[in-house]
């Protein structure tokens, strides 16, 4: 499928060696595979799952680094972007954990490691990966800048609709009554729309090999576990 994304350029793609690019994909996907298959196994078959979610943190900024190390051209339009929508992703936590005016209320759990204002630092980065993941996803779609912004938001509150019950399992947070309350996906997608919608006018090359990968295998992750838990 050819790609949509005015930004790219085929002379740069090709100054990296074809070969050594796809070896490269090749080790990070390995990467991620070995460690989310190990995160899956210990999460839903082991005695100690607590073992495992101590990784949390580590895989998610896994993640994020070779996201980030696969982003062609980073510019400082695409670092400035990269920081605004953590600070932003973890900002408007705060406040729905204070306030629990846009997703309901909820408070989170020791799973994600390190809090500020009872919120943990890791989240921003999280906003960041799932919002460029979707962005770029996005970019394969021949559609208006718009309806590309809504189909991301789509596909990062659908991706959400996974994690929600193994985040609930495994104290990643909880909600109050036990509850996960419709308002969370809807104040998801608003989130989600504006942030894609600052992405897209955003200049910086849209493009990255790891991230369809990486989405899959987020979907792939939390799907499962959520279907071996019931």
């Amino acid at each position: 499928m050819p790609h949509t994304d005015p930004t790219y350029s085929p002379l740069a793609a090709s100054v990296v060696d074809p070969a050594a690019r796809r070896r490269r994909l090749r080790l990070a996907q390995g990467v991620l595979l070995l460690f989310y298959v190990t995160g899956f196994l210990g999460l839903a078959f082991s005695q100690d799952p607590s073992f495992f979610l101590q990784f949390v943190p580590l895989n998610l900024l896994l993640t994020a680094a070779l996201l980030f190390a696969f982003q062609p051209n980073k510019s400082g339009v695409f670092i400035a972007f990269s920081i605004t929508t953590a600070v932003v992703g973890f900002l408007v936590e705060v406040l729905g954990v204070r306030t629990g005016l846009l997703f309901g209320e909820y408070t989170y759990g020791a799973t994600l490691g390190w809090k500020v204002l009872e919120t943990p630092l890791i989240i921003g980065v999280n906003w960041w990966i799932l919002t460029y993941v979707t962005t770029v996803l996005s970019r394969y779609v021949p559609a208006p800048e718009f309806v590309r912004a809504l189909l991301a938001a789509l596909l990062m509150v659908g991706l959400d609709v996974c994690i929600e019950p193994v985040a609930v399992r495994f104290d990643f947070w909880e909600w109050r009554y036990h509850i996960i309350p419709f308002q969370n996906f809807k104040g998801w997608f608003a989130i989600a729309l504006i942030l894609q919608v600052y992405a897209n006018r955003t200049n910086f090359t849209k493009r990255n090999e790891l991230a369809p990968f990486v989405y899959l295998l987020m979907l792939l992750f939390f799907f499962g576990l959520g279907f071996f838990l019931k």
